[in-house]
């Protein structure tokens, strides 16, 4: 995903092999301008996709607000749709409430363009959202894909069929697929025709004329084509809707790529299907080895899939991917080797166990590298979640314990909250796995401003914690049971106003534990303990504390505690009369939170510098850091919040510095900021002032 230069927005870069459709891109583009909810239809493999996203690009200029993508082909269900929504709007959704509260709040009153690519096999319960989507937000437009329409009122349809298979745009995609100039008359032309023009069936043409000449391809679709039906590979599972003799079309291109393939690639090929999401080498040796497929086969066999067009090549980062069509004949295949269940497992426990890496390398230098790698892996974590919840709850309880933390901090806490109560539901593991857990769901229900709840999830927490210390052995336990119940209570106490019960929280687990090693857990508890000085007024106490943490978080490489005492020391500069020095600590947060992508993070560290900017008199940097803030705290679907003493110097200062500007000046500059590209002002922001 990247932004765009000219809007707010994601868009996945256009596919360069993008060929013809001028009549199809008008009439898509043409829908757009007069409907609200414009469908293009047609049969997997013919397109839907490139041709959403080149229209969505065509259109972005007419939408201030930006082009916003969703692949809902990683979901396996609808139970997270609404999060993926969400995700892909940029909604760290922080809001209480039910799951679509916050996102028809963030969109209810901008124009903006949400794409949902590859909605067939939830069709139901997309429809749903765009519905309720459509009448809270009067300024959206949505732009589907799917092999049938949704049947919401007011949809318009834009029906993709195959390319003209004796025309010369089908011809043209053939020639830049395989990297040849071919004539019209002669083989590559029969191949064409043969494959009715569909480009996917094309594009796996194409790979198999690079391996083995156009006339050798010919020959051998002559031959399948000319089978019986009954002789041909058709083997999708699902039931084709829309077009089935096209669509029996491409299911036989498929076959033949597949037959094509060499054994050990068609096993990789099957066993691949339990991704749903981006995997690299790593991931595909640790789920797919077993038999002939081993560490020494299986970087063979998945070049050969790449060869074959089978899997796409990898990424800038080494992530390979397969589409829908191709993972889903795949699948088939693993069906058919009674493998499923076997692979799903393994790929289950990979996950897990990338999961528990992660949280046990947050503490410390590779925190920033496996926070990424959380993030990557994201479709897949999930995707393992849903099966442990079926198959092992105790496991499940483990995973989302596990990242819970880390998706909170990215912003996903409606996944974070749903994952973690299914499991605490489901499992009846006790001790420090599932205090860890509570821990976890604690946290998220305060970012989200639910305090009634997170107090009730403290206090079992607590319990838990209690029970995990008289009857385990910390040696083969995840988490530090006590000291989490701690911080979470002191992280309630300090955002509901009573530092005073935050320091004695903590400060009594701290004291009984003096000589115990930095975990995370007590990390957290010496940040709340800084925290709460803050709150009572001991500064220079605080302070002290801050640097001796932030020096020892330094030593550790640890990002996350060391970007929190930023903020911390940055409210102290305040409190204690230095904006200059609260300014030069919040950019340090600023850069720390948006390495992490928290934008939480990130919206209470533009509010202490707009606040810091506008103590030391500069008013309409203030104004635009402020606006700046505005439009961040709209991406977490709440209104501004923060420690309550933080809220009160913002709005003295401000009130100071809109009388001396003057208020005509301040809004202008406030609206344009939040008007603006939020990473545009994020970047104003953290940019330093010459001094005069």
């Amino acid at each position: 995903m990247r932004e765009t230069a000219a809007v707010r927005g994601h868009l996945p870069d256009e596919n360069p092999g993008f060929v013809g459709r001028r009549t199809e891109l008008e009439r898509v583009s043409a829908a757009l301008a007069e409907h609200r909810l414009v469908t293009v239809t047609g049969v997997g493999g013919v397109g839907k996709t490139r041709l959403a996203l080149r229209a969505a690009h065509r259109a972005a200029d007419r939408y201030p607000d930006g082009v916003w993508w969703t692949d809902l082909g990683q979901l396996d269900g609808d139970r997270l749709l609404v999060a993926l929504v969400a995700d892909s709007v940029d909604l760290a959704d922080h809001t209480p409430g039910t799951a679509t509260t916050g996102l028809r709040r963030r969109l209810a009153d901008d124009r903006l363009l949400l794409v949902l690519d590859s909605c067939e096999h939830l069709a139901e319960p997309c429809a749903r959202l765009v519905a309720d989507l459509l009448a809270a937000a009067p300024g959206l437009t949505v732009l589907t894909t799917s092999r049938r329409p949704l049947g919401v009122e007011g949809e318009r349809v834009v029906a993709l069929d195959p390319l003209p298979p004796a025309g010369r745009d089908a011809l043209e995609l053939l020639r830049r697929a395989a990297g040849e100039e071919f004539p019209a008359a002669g083989p590559a032309g029969e191949i064409c025709v043969r494959l009715e023009g569909i480009p996917l069936a094309l594009e796996l043409a194409a790979a198999q004329i690079r391996l083995q000449g156009a006339e050798a391809v010919r020959d051998q679709l002559g031959t399948r084509f000319d089978a019986p039906p009954t002789a041909r590979f058709d083997l999708l599972a699902h039931t084709e809707r829309v077009w089935p003799s096209r669509h029996q079309t491409l299911r036989a291109a498929i076959g033949w790529s597949h037959e094509l393939s060499a054994p050990l690639e068609r096993l990789l090929w099957a066993r691949l299907s339990v991704f749903r999401g981006p995997f690299d080498l790593a991931s595909a040796t640790a789920v797919c080895i077993g038999g002939p497929l081993n560490r020494a086969t299986l970087p063979g066999a998945l070049d050969g899939l790449v060869r074959a067009s089978v899997v796409r090549p990898p990424d800038a980062a080494g992530r390979h991917r397969m589409l829908d069509t191709i993972r889903a004949y795949g699948a088939t295949w693993l069906d058919r080797t009674g493998e499923t269940g076997t692979v799903a497992d393994r790929h289950a426990a990979h996950f897990r166990g990338l999961a528990r890496r992660a949280e046990s390398a947050w503490h410390g230098a590779r925190q920033p590298r496996w926070y990424r790698t959380v993030d990557a892996h994201h479709t897949d974590l999930r995707t393992a979640l849903d099966r442990l919840l079926r198959t092992d709850p105790d496991a499940a309880l483990d995973l989302i314990g596990s990242v819970a933390f880390a998706w909170s901090c990215r912003g996903r806490l409606r996944e974070a909250c749903d994952g973690l109560e299914q499991a605490l539901l489901l499992s009846d593991a006790r001790g420090r796995v599932r205090a860890r857990a509570l821990w976890a769901l604690g946290v998220t229900l305060v970012l989200q401003g639910e305090f009634g709840p997170a107090q009730e999830v403290s206090e079992r927490c607590a319990r838990e914690a209690r029970h995990a210390e008289y009857t385990e052995h910390a040696e083969s336990r995840p988490g530090d049971p006590t000291l989490d119940a701690a911080a979470l209570a002191g992280l309630l106490a300090l955002t509901t106003g009573r530092p005073m019960a935050a320091y004695v929280v903590v400060g009594h687990v701290l004291d009984a534990a003096r000589d115990g090693a930095d975990t995370a857990a007590r990390l957290r508890c010496r940040l709340v303990r800084v925290f709460a000085l803050t709150g009572l007024g001991r500064l220079a106490e605080a302070r002290e504390q801050a640097l001796a943490l932030r020096a020892r978080c330094e030593e550790l490489d640890e990002h996350w505690t060391r970007t929190a005492l930023e903020y911390q020391l940055a409210l102290t500069g305040l409190l204690e009369g230095d904006p200059a020095t609260a300014a030069g600590h919040a950019r340090a947060m600023l850069e720390g939170t948006r390495g992490l992508g928290a934008s939480l993070g990130v919206a209470l560290g533009l509010d202490v510098l707009a606040t810091a900017l506008a103590a030391a008199g500069d008013g309409e940097r203030a104004a635009d850091v402020s606006g700046t803030g505005e439009a961040f705290w709209r991406s977490t679907g709440q209104p501004r919040r923060g420690l309550p003493g933080l809220r009160a110097l913002h709005e003295k200062y401000t009130d100071t510095v809109r009388a001396t500007i003057g208020e005509p000046a301040y809004e202008e500059i406030f609206v344009r900021a939040l008007t603006g590209l939020p990473q545009d002002g994020l970047d104003r922001a953290l940019r330093v002032p010459r001094q005069r």
